[in-house]
């Protein structure tokens, strides 16, 4: 007897089986608007079927340029239920930037609310041929609802293949020309499971979605609670005092954040840790946390919390609640099936305790860069076997347990008298002053090492030399910083990443 033995289930027909199975369950709630799961797979199947209508084909890519509202998550699922790509554009991109990024992907349509319509329209004639929908009247352009309720649903989820495309993210839309990175079905099928189980996603998991939904860290949570059967809350934006009280109301059990994110929480009036105890799940990433900010939010989140390192581009390790006390600098370990190497300056294999480029595979990898053979290459490392690896651009190390500890970006690293000097290790002493609130050590030119730290710090700091001082007390010789100064704030792209490269530039004229 042969049994029958299915595949992982892909993402449209996880919306489907959940349309089925959990039909009078909430699927999403935004503000005072809610789909219970048969709604909102019947919206998906609307759009999709909206999408044909317009003339477009399975695999076409669809630009969503859109602030975070209940139809933003119908459009991006009911693209990808209907065998189309999902391109979300990051929206706070210059509107030159945003429109790279979908002549770039090639997008046949292009769906929009809010004030992000007359954006594109500014740019509309380089949109030839593309399909135009907003969700309120503009001239010219298809309204959502009008457009969905006019078409032929879709009458099932798309039959896609693992190996096909089912979304574009793209990594940078400020400087240059953005890296569109290509995840295929069977790629965001093993996102769905591997971080359902990594962070305890089950099936009463109410998940609060603050950041834009473009954000891969979005994405983490999204696909994590459509697998697991849950309900997404989503924030039209990001505002502590606020979101503490969505939190509470909503009985918010998991989400994703960043660490400027948890910092704000914190430092709220109305913050009080009994509110946010009965918390199940709160991952954090997109940046390092210094240990006291991490410590301060374990104290305040307990079990709850869970550090994650990551790239959109595939690479995962997750820091367990129960490993905190003991690892509490590392940012944990490989999510199953995924390994990591740390390479030399040889591109050779280091030991245990050894620091250089952090280098993985598994699952969870992209297919690659979109139309960048050039990129593709450089983010690949082959092995002695042939194997291919993704390279990260971050420096770490593992510890003899294969914890991984992150010592910085490889681009931010500074080169002072010929030795190498790693921020990180800075910002983590200056984080540690109680009047530090935020931290950004950057390599400026200098005449007599070729390059030396400098610190640009948010706070309340009446004495920056004497700041210096405190820091420089307990710095290596080769680390110490040549200067602190004081900004009000320090400039981050929207999912919270401190934007080195632009307080790089302001200082590069200046010789220290």
């Amino acid at each position: 007897m042969t049994w029958f033995r299915p595949e992982p289930l892909l993402l449209p027909a996880m919306i489907a089986r959940n349309g089925r199975a959990l039909s009078k369950k909430p699927a999403v709630r935004f503000a005072d608007s809610e789909l219970c799961w048969a709604e909102f797979d019947q919206q998906c199947r609307a759009f999709a079927g909206a999408l044909t209508a317009s003339g477009l084909q399975p695999g076409d890519r669809v630009g969503v340029v859109m602030n975070n509202a209940l139809e933003t998550v119908v459009t991006l699922f009911g693209t990808i239920y209907g065998g189309f790509v999902a391109v979300p554009i990051n929206v706070s991109v210059s509107d030159a930037a945003l429109a790279t990024m979908l002549l770039d992907s090639g997008a046949r349509a292009v769906i929009t609310n809010g004030e992000h319509t007359a954006r594109i329209e500014s740019h509309r004639d380089k949109l030839t041929g593309a399909v135009l929908v907003a969700v309120t009247e503009h001239r010219g352009w298809h309204i959502f609802g009008d457009w969905l309720t006019a078409a032929i649903s879709a009458s099932g989820p798309a039959a896609v293949a693992p190996d096909d495309e089912c979304n574009i993210i793209y990594s940078s839309g400020t400087t240059g020309l953005p890296k569109g990175i290509v995840h295929d079905h069977r790629c965001r099928a093993a996102w769905s499971y591997d971080m359902a189980v990594a962070l305890r996603y089950h099936p009463g998991a109410i998940t609060l979605c603050s950041l834009g939904l473009y954000s891969n860290i979005s994405w983490v949570a999204m696909l994590a609670t459509i697998l697991a059967g849950g309900t997404l809350v989503v924030l039209p934006r990001f505002d502590a005092t606020d979101c503490l009280q969505q939190i509470l109301a909503q009985g918010i059990t998991h989400s994703t954040m960043v660490p400027v994110q948890l910092q704000r929480l914190l430092a709220a009036e109305s913050f009080d840790p009994a509110l946010v105890r009965h918390m199940q799940s709160l991952m954090c990433c997109g940046s390092p946390l210094p240990p006291v900010i991490k410590q301060a939010v374990v104290d305040a989140f307990g079990m709850a919390f869970f550090e994650l390192y990551g790239l959109t581009e595939g690479l995962v390790t997750v820091l367990q609640p129960e490993e905190m006390s003991a690892k509490l600098s590392s940012v944990g370990r490989p999510c199953p099936g995924q390994e990591i190497v740390i390479l030399n300056v040889d591109d050779e294999p280091c030991a245990a305790g050894e620091s250089g480029e952090i280098v993985g595979r598994g699952p969870l990898q992209m297919a690659g860069y979109h139309n960048r053979l050039d990129a593709n290459a450089e983010a690949t490392w082959t092995d002695a076997d042939g194997e291919r690896w993704l390279r990260t651009g971050d420096i770490g190390k593992l510890d003899q347990d294969g914890f991984l500890y992150l010592v910085d970006r490889k681009k931010d690293m500074i080169i002072s008298g010929g030795q190498n000097i790693y921020p990180a290790d800075i910002e983590s002493v200056l984080a540690g002053h109680p009047d530090v609130a935020e931290v950004a050590v950057i390599g400026v030119a200098s005449e007599r090492w070729g390059e030396t730290p400098l610190a640009v710090v948010v706070g309340e700091i009446d004495d920056p030399t004497t700041l210096r001082d405190w820091a420089n007390d307990q710095l290596g010789k080769q680390q110490r910083i040549t200067a602190v100064v004081v900004h009000d704030a320090l400039p981050r792209n929207p999912n919270g990443k401190i934007l080195k490269r632009e307080l790089r530039s302001l200082f590069a004229d200046h010789q220290w």
